[in-house]
């Protein structure tokens, strides 16, 4: 009862700012969601990950053996689906990429830090980080034929990354004032994050959901099941373990819909994955977690 009780007491906020962002659209007010996941992730996740680096305590020894994982967990994860999609006879350009990538930011984020407390947070960051870039160069290769590493490069969270990285590596800290203001930008992602996850689902047109609910199930344990091996097989502590299981097995990020729509993939299927695994993760996280915690 206790376990049962903590598990809903870390995912119902999730699922709830979620649902508001879905009911607000629903109601037919206004919601710029090109603007907000802008100012998300150029602004307010990068305050995050680099304050959430900067300020924790874990073992440089520890975050470099988590990082370890996740490429490997990733490159396991994307042999994987290849294969499946190539067995399957599935189209590549619209299918590996989602089944790869999971929403480590929408979801992965905030689970990390409600399950996992602070230090959670600061695994998951590094975990996220990965995924982005991985997601930026192979996963645009895989959906439009071309990587974009120069992107990559460009991009805030993965500059927030590094320095962050530099100054837990160093000791260093900004001024009081600074880190108070970065905080305070920081705590925006979760909420923005997730009501416009909420927003996004319940914009999506999605199509063909008996295939998209196999391939979600199928994607859950294969990603759940190669980031446990890949965290028993590093060492990882218990929290990071729980991250890194956690953030690869979430489902599939709605930026996979907006890549298949800019590139012309067939995004209505991918936004029945998108639906599919979302409304799937209600169930699966919260047993996950039983397991993880």
């Amino acid at each position: 009862m206790n376990l049962t009780l903590t598990v809903l007491e870390i995912v119902a906020p999730v699922f709830l700012l979620a649902g508001i962002g879905f009911v607000w659209v629903k109601m037919g007010f206004e919601y710029r969601i090109q603007f907000v996941t802008q100012m998300a992730m150029t602004l307010a996740v990068p305050c995050l990950i680099f304050v959430s680096l900067m300020n924790t305590k874990i073992d440089p020894a520890a975050l470099t053996a988590l990082s370890l994982a996740s490429v490997v967990a990733y490159a396991a994860v994307s042999v994987a689906a290849v294969a499946l999609v190539f067995v399957l006879g599935l189209n590549r350009r619209t299918f590996t990429a989602p089944l790869i990538f999971g929403n480590t930011g929408n979801l992965g984020l905030p689970l990390a830090l409600f399950a996992f407390g602070e230090t959670g947070l600061s695994y998951a960051v590094v975990v996220f980080a990965i995924m982005a870039i991985w997601s930026f160069t192979f996963g645009i290769w895989l959906v439009a034929g071309a990587g974009s590493f120069g992107k990559v490069l460009r991009e805030p969270l993965v500059g927030a990354t590094l320095l962050g990285a530099l100054f837990l590596w160093q000791g260093w800290q900004t001024p009081v004032f600074l880190t108070n203001t970065l905080t305070l930008v920081g705590q925006m992602a979760i909420p923005l994050m997730l009501i416009t996850l909420g927003v996004a689902v319940a914009r999506l047109s999605p199509a063909g959901m008996g295939q998209a609910i196999v391939l979600s199930l199928v994607k859950l344990v294969l990603c759940a099941g190669i980031a446990w091996i890949a965290g028993r097989w590093f060492g990882l502590d218990k929290t990071a373990f729980g991250v890194l299981v956690l953030q690869v097995a979430t489902p599939v990020a709605v930026t996979s819909y907006l890549l298949a729509e800019k590139y012309g993939a067939d995004s209505q299927a991918v936004a029945g994955l998108v639906v599919a695994s979302t409304l799937m993760s209600i169930g699966a996280l919260p047993l996950l977690l039983a397991l993880l915690l």
